[in-house]
């Protein structure tokens, strides 16, 4: 997967288009490439912290955003499919094993069906990719969401960090190490609170 992945973003590193110049090391745009499709095949990852990076870097001119941008959508576009094909073909069984918390996995798989049926598309863009497989969304539905899907993740996140990223950095350079330990220690308490909620709530 990362060879097919890292040869296309050499390729396309290498086409030069008329309306645009592409510049920045390879390995930085595969880098991204690789994250992006880490992220949307488990659902998390290295793929937004990534591109909200690169995004800054383009702000600063050593990164192109337009590739920064194609990059990241085809990634993670990539990693959907890969996600998507894991979930269609083993997802369900792992999800319906028997072993511990089955009930509550098979109303939640009762509940996706419910929510996927209603609105596939929605269901599709708001949810891991391997969810869409467990749930048989067929290709000629997936394919298309999942692309846009994909293209809203990388527009939204990395143009915003284009927009105010420089901003944020520069700030954080002037807070100094202190506030920044405190300020990750309150995202990760964060992060652990909102998964503990999530987890109450499912099980």
């Amino acid at each position: 997967m990362s060879a097919l992945i890292a040869a296309g973003v050499h390729l396309h590193l290498h086409v030069r288009l008329p309306f645009h110049r592409f510049h920045g090391p390879p390995f930085d745009y595969a880098g991204l490439a690789i994250a992006a499709a880490i992220s949307w095949i488990a659902g998390v990852g290295p793929g937004e912290p990534l591109l909200m990076a690169a995004a800054v870097i383009a702000a600063k001119h050593k990164l192109d955003l337009t590739e920064v941008l194609l990059v990241a959508w085809l990634g993670a576009t990539v990693g959907g499919v890969i996600g998507w094909v894991i979930g269609l073909h083993a997802g369900r069984a792992v999800i319906t094993a028997r072993g511990p918390f089955r009930k509550a996995r098979l109303r939640a798989v009762e509940r996706g069906e419910r929510i996927f049926a209603r609105a596939t598309v929605t269901a599709v863009i708001l949810t891991p990719s391997w969810l869409a497989g467990v749930h048989g969304v067929g290709w000629k539905v997936y394919l298309p969401a999942n692309a846009l899907s994909a293209a809203i993740w990388a527009f939204v996140i990395g143009f915003g960090a284009f927009l105010i990223g420089p901003a944020v950095a520069d700030m954080f350079e002037d807070l100094g190490s202190v506030a920044l330990i405190i300020i990750g220690a309150v995202i990760v308490a964060g992060g652990l609170a909102e998964y503990a909620r999530r987890r109450i709530k499912t099980g």
